[in-house]
Protein backbone atom coordinates (compact mmCIF):
# COMPACT_ATOMS: atom_id res chain seq x y z
CA UNK A 1 0.00 0.00 0.00
CA UNK A 2 1.30 3.47 -0.58
CA UNK A 3 2.47 5.11 2.58
CA UNK A 4 1.00 8.67 1.85
CA UNK A 5 1.19 11.19 4.56
CA UNK A 6 -0.62 14.77 5.59
CA UNK A 7 1.24 17.57 5.96
CA UNK A 8 0.57 16.80 9.78
CA UNK A 9 2.35 13.58 9.10
CA UNK A 10 -0.90 11.72 9.66
CA UNK A 11 -1.46 8.40 7.64
CA UNK A 12 -3.90 8.87 5.23
CA UNK A 13 -5.32 5.60 4.78
CA UNK A 14 -5.99 5.59 8.74
CA UNK A 15 -7.69 9.02 8.24
CA UNK A 16 -9.68 8.44 5.57
CA UNK A 17 -10.68 4.83 6.08
CA UNK A 18 -12.19 3.71 2.81
CA UNK A 19 -13.49 0.39 3.44
CA UNK A 20 -15.35 1.54 6.81
CA UNK A 21 -16.91 4.76 7.74
CA UNK A 22 -20.60 6.15 5.86
CA UNK A 23 -21.88 3.12 3.25
CA UNK A 24 -22.94 6.41 1.05
CA UNK A 25 -19.34 7.87 0.76
CA UNK A 26 -18.49 7.91 -2.86
CA UNK A 27 -14.63 8.83 -2.40
CA UNK A 28 -12.32 11.66 -1.05
CA UNK A 29 -11.88 14.70 -2.53
CA UNK A 30 -8.32 15.84 -3.83
CA UNK A 31 -6.25 17.14 -1.38
CA UNK A 32 -2.24 18.05 -0.50
CA UNK A 33 -0.24 14.63 0.62
CA UNK A 34 3.51 13.82 0.82
CA UNK A 35 5.15 10.99 -0.25
CA UNK A 36 8.02 9.03 1.46
CA UNK A 37 11.23 11.54 1.06
CA UNK A 38 8.57 14.48 1.12
CA UNK A 39 7.23 15.17 -2.35
CA UNK A 40 4.21 17.03 -1.95
CA UNK A 41 1.47 15.48 -4.41
CA UNK A 42 -2.60 15.81 -5.28
CA UNK A 43 -4.41 12.89 -4.48
CA UNK A 44 -8.07 12.14 -4.62
CA UNK A 45 -10.01 8.58 -4.15
CA UNK A 46 -12.76 7.09 -6.09
CA UNK A 47 -15.05 4.25 -4.06
CA UNK A 48 -15.87 1.56 -6.54
CA UNK A 49 -19.30 -0.81 -4.98
CA UNK A 50 -21.03 -3.57 -7.20
CA UNK A 51 -24.47 -1.51 -5.75
CA UNK A 52 -24.88 1.82 -4.16
CA UNK A 53 -24.74 1.13 -0.12
CA UNK A 54 -22.70 -1.83 -0.59
CA UNK A 55 -19.31 -2.50 0.72
CA UNK A 56 -16.12 -1.23 -1.28
CA UNK A 57 -14.88 -3.35 -3.92
CA UNK A 58 -12.14 -1.27 -5.24
CA UNK A 59 -10.42 2.00 -4.29
CA UNK A 60 -9.07 4.21 -6.96
CA UNK A 61 -6.87 6.29 -6.28
CA UNK A 62 -5.33 9.09 -8.52
CA UNK A 63 -2.14 11.62 -8.15
CA UNK A 64 -0.66 14.10 -9.81
CA UNK A 65 2.06 16.41 -9.23
CA UNK A 66 1.82 19.98 -7.83
CA UNK A 67 3.94 21.90 -9.75
CA UNK A 68 1.60 23.10 -12.62
CA UNK A 69 -1.16 24.07 -9.48
CA UNK A 70 1.74 25.93 -8.17
CA UNK A 71 2.35 27.63 -11.10
CA UNK A 72 -1.27 28.49 -11.38
CA UNK A 73 -1.34 30.19 -8.16
CA UNK A 74 1.39 31.82 -8.63
CA UNK A 75 0.23 33.49 -11.99
CA UNK A 76 -2.56 34.18 -10.24
CA UNK A 77 -0.82 36.03 -7.22
CA UNK A 78 1.00 37.99 -9.74
CA UNK A 79 -1.86 38.67 -11.68
CA UNK A 80 -3.44 40.19 -8.85
CA UNK A 81 -0.79 42.16 -7.74
CA UNK A 82 -0.02 43.93 -10.75
CA UNK A 83 -3.95 44.80 -11.31
CA UNK A 84 -3.67 46.35 -7.40
CA UNK A 85 -0.75 48.35 -8.30
CA UNK A 86 -1.88 49.35 -11.86
CA UNK A 87 -5.75 50.66 -10.23
CA UNK A 88 -3.88 52.37 -7.28
CA UNK A 89 -2.55 55.00 -8.88
CA UNK A 90 -5.20 56.20 -11.09
CA UNK A 91 -7.92 55.93 -8.18
CA UNK A 92 -6.26 57.88 -5.95
CA UNK A 93 -5.71 60.50 -8.54
CA UNK A 94 -9.35 60.24 -9.36
CA UNK A 95 -10.12 60.27 -5.59
CA UNK A 96 -7.95 63.23 -4.83
CA UNK A 97 -8.77 65.41 -7.59
CA UNK A 98 -12.86 65.19 -6.93
CA UNK A 99 -12.38 65.86 -3.30
CA UNK A 100 -10.04 68.82 -3.72
CA UNK A 101 -12.70 69.99 -6.04
CA UNK A 102 -16.06 69.22 -4.16
CA UNK A 103 -14.26 70.94 -1.10
CA UNK A 104 -12.33 73.65 -2.82
CA UNK A 105 -14.68 74.46 -5.87
CA UNK A 106 -15.13 78.21 -5.47
CA UNK A 107 -12.02 78.87 -5.10
CA UNK A 108 -10.52 77.45 -8.38
CA UNK A 109 -10.54 78.87 -12.41
CA UNK A 110 -12.10 77.67 -14.93
CA UNK A 111 -8.51 76.54 -16.39
CA UNK A 112 -8.28 75.00 -13.49
CA UNK A 113 -10.80 72.62 -12.81
CA UNK A 114 -11.02 71.68 -16.69
CA UNK A 115 -7.39 70.54 -15.80
CA UNK A 116 -8.40 68.27 -13.12
CA UNK A 117 -11.33 67.30 -15.03
CA UNK A 118 -9.44 65.85 -17.79
CA UNK A 119 -6.65 64.45 -15.77
CA UNK A 120 -9.71 62.44 -14.10
CA UNK A 121 -10.93 61.76 -17.47
CA UNK A 122 -7.51 60.43 -18.27
CA UNK A 123 -7.23 57.92 -14.83
CA UNK A 124 -10.66 56.81 -15.82
CA UNK A 125 -9.71 56.00 -19.02
CA UNK A 126 -6.61 53.97 -17.69
CA UNK A 127 -9.02 52.48 -15.37
CA UNK A 128 -11.25 51.30 -18.80
CA UNK A 129 -8.67 49.88 -20.72
CA UNK A 130 -6.99 47.93 -17.47
CA UNK A 131 -10.72 46.36 -17.17
CA UNK A 132 -10.95 45.66 -20.85
CA UNK A 133 -7.16 43.80 -20.83
CA UNK A 134 -8.24 41.67 -17.64
CA UNK A 135 -11.46 40.77 -19.43
CA UNK A 136 -9.60 39.77 -22.25
CA UNK A 137 -7.18 37.57 -20.34
CA UNK A 138 -10.22 35.37 -18.86
CA UNK A 139 -11.57 35.09 -22.31
CA UNK A 140 -8.46 33.88 -23.97
CA UNK A 141 -7.51 31.95 -21.21
CA UNK A 142 -10.77 29.92 -20.93
CA UNK A 143 -10.77 29.37 -24.98
CA UNK A 144 -14.49 31.77 -25.43
CA UNK A 145 -12.42 34.77 -26.64
CA UNK A 146 -15.20 35.32 -29.35
CA UNK A 147 -14.36 36.24 -33.23
CA UNK A 148 -17.00 38.16 -35.39
CA UNK A 149 -15.61 37.89 -39.17
CA UNK A 150 -16.38 40.13 -41.44
CA UNK A 151 -14.40 42.05 -44.23
CA UNK A 152 -11.50 44.01 -43.59
CA UNK A 153 -9.54 46.11 -45.39
CA UNK A 154 -6.55 45.67 -43.33
CA UNK A 155 -4.35 48.30 -45.33
CA UNK A 156 -6.64 50.95 -44.85
CA UNK A 157 -6.69 50.24 -41.00
CA UNK A 158 -3.13 50.25 -41.26
CA UNK A 159 -3.21 53.79 -42.65
CA UNK A 160 -6.08 54.92 -40.03
CA UNK A 161 -4.08 54.07 -36.58
CA UNK A 162 -0.81 55.70 -38.55
CA UNK A 163 -2.97 59.16 -39.18
CA UNK A 164 -4.65 58.77 -35.32
CA UNK A 165 -0.78 59.00 -34.44
CA UNK A 166 -0.33 62.10 -36.80
CA UNK A 167 -3.03 63.41 -35.20
CA UNK A 168 -1.74 63.41 -31.77
CA UNK A 169 1.18 65.09 -32.71
CA UNK A 170 3.93 62.40 -34.09
CA UNK A 171 5.53 63.45 -37.64
CA UNK A 172 4.19 62.34 -40.13
CA UNK A 173 7.79 60.80 -41.31
CA UNK A 174 7.77 59.24 -38.35
CA UNK A 175 5.97 56.38 -40.50
CA UNK A 176 6.53 54.32 -43.43
CA UNK A 177 3.51 52.36 -45.08
CA UNK A 178 4.57 49.76 -47.65
CA UNK A 179 1.49 47.71 -49.38
CA UNK A 180 2.21 44.92 -51.72
CA UNK A 181 -1.19 44.77 -53.87
CA UNK A 182 -2.65 43.31 -54.56
CA UNK A 183 -4.09 42.01 -51.04
CA UNK A 184 -6.84 38.70 -50.97
CA UNK A 185 -9.90 39.02 -49.15
CA UNK A 186 -9.22 38.82 -45.62
CA UNK A 187 -12.10 38.19 -43.10
CA UNK A 188 -11.61 38.89 -39.64
CA UNK A 189 -12.47 40.89 -36.79
CA UNK A 190 -12.36 44.44 -37.06
CA UNK A 191 -12.36 45.51 -33.69
CA UNK A 192 -9.64 43.03 -32.53
CA UNK A 193 -7.67 43.62 -36.13
CA UNK A 194 -7.57 47.41 -34.41
CA UNK A 195 -7.14 46.69 -31.07
CA UNK A 196 -3.92 44.18 -32.35
CA UNK A 197 -2.41 47.25 -34.99
CA UNK A 198 -2.56 49.64 -31.91
CA UNK A 199 -0.82 47.78 -29.41
CA UNK A 200 1.74 47.25 -32.17
CA UNK A 201 2.14 50.79 -33.09
CA UNK A 202 2.19 52.43 -30.09
CA UNK A 203 5.21 50.00 -28.64
CA UNK A 204 7.06 50.56 -31.98
CA UNK A 205 6.58 54.33 -31.40
CA UNK A 206 6.76 54.13 -27.17
CA UNK A 207 9.96 51.66 -27.10
CA UNK A 208 11.49 52.09 -30.35
CA UNK A 209 13.42 54.42 -32.54
CA UNK A 210 13.69 56.06 -36.00
CA UNK A 211 11.57 55.00 -38.70
CA UNK A 212 8.22 52.95 -37.81
CA UNK A 213 7.77 50.57 -40.66
CA UNK A 214 4.72 48.95 -41.99
CA UNK A 215 4.51 46.58 -44.36
CA UNK A 216 1.28 44.72 -45.58
CA UNK A 217 1.64 41.56 -47.71
CA UNK A 218 -0.03 38.68 -49.13
CA UNK A 219 2.11 35.57 -48.11
CA UNK A 220 1.70 31.78 -47.83
CA UNK A 221 2.35 30.20 -45.39
CA UNK A 222 4.45 26.47 -45.24
CA UNK A 223 5.46 25.96 -41.81
CA UNK A 224 3.50 22.72 -40.44
CA UNK A 225 3.87 21.41 -36.72
CA UNK A 226 3.94 23.79 -33.94
CA UNK A 227 4.63 23.56 -30.45
CA UNK A 228 1.94 21.48 -28.57
CA UNK A 229 -1.25 24.31 -27.45
CA UNK A 230 -0.39 26.75 -30.55
CA UNK A 231 -2.57 26.57 -33.61
CA UNK A 232 -1.29 23.94 -36.22
CA UNK A 233 -0.84 25.96 -40.05
CA UNK A 234 -1.28 24.41 -43.34
CA UNK A 235 0.91 24.02 -46.19
CA UNK A 236 0.39 26.38 -48.52
CA UNK A 237 -2.05 28.17 -46.65
CA UNK A 238 -2.83 31.79 -48.01
CA UNK A 239 -2.43 34.54 -46.01
CA UNK A 240 -2.23 38.30 -45.67
CA UNK A 241 1.04 39.05 -43.29
CA UNK A 242 1.33 42.23 -41.61
CA UNK A 243 5.15 43.35 -40.43
CA UNK A 244 5.87 46.42 -37.41
CA UNK A 245 9.51 46.93 -37.28
CA UNK A 246 11.74 49.91 -35.70
CA UNK A 247 15.08 51.13 -35.87
CA UNK A 248 15.59 50.63 -32.03
CA UNK A 249 17.85 48.97 -29.93
CA UNK A 250 15.66 45.94 -30.49
CA UNK A 251 14.56 43.25 -27.80
CA UNK A 252 17.33 41.10 -26.49
CA UNK A 253 17.40 37.83 -27.66
CA UNK A 254 17.60 35.90 -24.15
CA UNK A 255 14.04 38.35 -24.13
CA UNK A 256 12.11 37.49 -26.78
CA UNK A 257 10.81 34.09 -25.53
CA UNK A 258 9.35 35.71 -23.11
CA UNK A 259 7.71 38.58 -24.90
CA UNK A 260 4.34 36.94 -25.40
CA UNK A 261 3.85 35.95 -21.86
CA UNK A 262 1.71 38.05 -19.51
CA UNK A 263 3.69 40.66 -17.52
CA UNK A 264 6.37 40.97 -20.01
CA UNK A 265 7.89 44.28 -20.37
CA UNK A 266 11.10 46.26 -22.28
CA UNK A 267 13.77 47.50 -20.73
CA UNK A 268 11.47 50.99 -20.68
CA UNK A 269 9.07 50.53 -17.75
CA UNK A 270 5.27 51.31 -18.42
CA UNK A 271 2.07 49.56 -19.17
CA UNK A 272 0.65 46.13 -17.64
CA UNK A 273 3.07 44.24 -19.70
CA UNK A 274 -0.87 42.37 -20.51
CA UNK A 275 -0.84 43.66 -24.57
CA UNK A 276 1.29 41.47 -25.90
CA UNK A 277 -0.12 38.43 -24.32
CA UNK A 278 -3.33 39.45 -25.53
CA UNK A 279 -2.13 40.40 -29.39
CA UNK A 280 -1.00 36.81 -29.70
CA UNK A 281 -4.21 34.74 -28.11
CA UNK A 282 -6.17 37.47 -30.27
CA UNK A 283 -4.16 36.29 -33.41
CA UNK A 284 -4.01 32.94 -32.90
CA UNK A 285 -8.04 33.03 -32.12
CA UNK A 286 -8.00 33.99 -35.72
CA UNK A 287 -6.57 30.94 -36.91
CA UNK A 288 -3.26 33.37 -37.16
CA UNK A 289 0.65 33.29 -35.81
CA UNK A 290 2.90 36.00 -34.57
CA UNK A 291 6.66 36.16 -34.06
CA UNK A 292 9.22 38.66 -33.36
CA UNK A 293 12.23 39.00 -34.45
CA UNK A 294 15.01 41.26 -35.31
CA UNK A 295 14.30 43.87 -38.25
CA UNK A 296 17.40 44.93 -41.05
CA UNK A 297 17.27 48.11 -39.00
CA UNK A 298 18.26 46.61 -35.74
CA UNK A 299 15.26 47.35 -34.01
CA UNK A 300 12.48 45.33 -33.03
CA UNK A 301 9.96 43.34 -35.60
CA UNK A 302 6.43 42.54 -35.23
CA UNK A 303 5.12 40.21 -38.03
CA UNK A 304 1.65 38.44 -37.76
CA UNK A 305 -0.37 36.32 -40.06
CA UNK A 306 -3.88 35.66 -40.68
CA UNK A 307 -5.80 33.44 -42.77
CA UNK A 308 -7.55 35.11 -46.00
CA UNK A 309 -11.01 33.97 -47.65
CA UNK A 310 -14.80 33.84 -46.54
CA UNK A 311 -15.13 31.58 -43.46
CA UNK A 312 -16.55 28.17 -44.06
CA UNK A 313 -20.01 29.42 -43.38
CA UNK A 314 -19.98 31.59 -46.34
CA UNK A 315 -18.36 29.19 -48.57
Amino acid sequence: MLPLEDLEGRRWWVLTDPYGGLATRGGQPERNLLLPGGREVLVAARYVRQRPTGPVQRVVVTLRGTEARRRNERSHAELIATVAHELRSPLTSVKGFTATLLAKWERFTDDQKRLMLETVDADANRVTRLIAELLDISRIDSGRLEVRRQPVDIAAAVRRHVRAHTTAGHRPDLFLIKVVEPLPDLWADPDKVDQVLGNLLENAVRHGEGTVTIEVTPTIVTVTPQPAGAPVESVGQPRTAVTVSDEGAGIPEESMGRVFTRFWRGSKRGGTGLGLYIVKGIVEAHGGSITVGRSSAGGAEFRFTLPVGAPAYLA
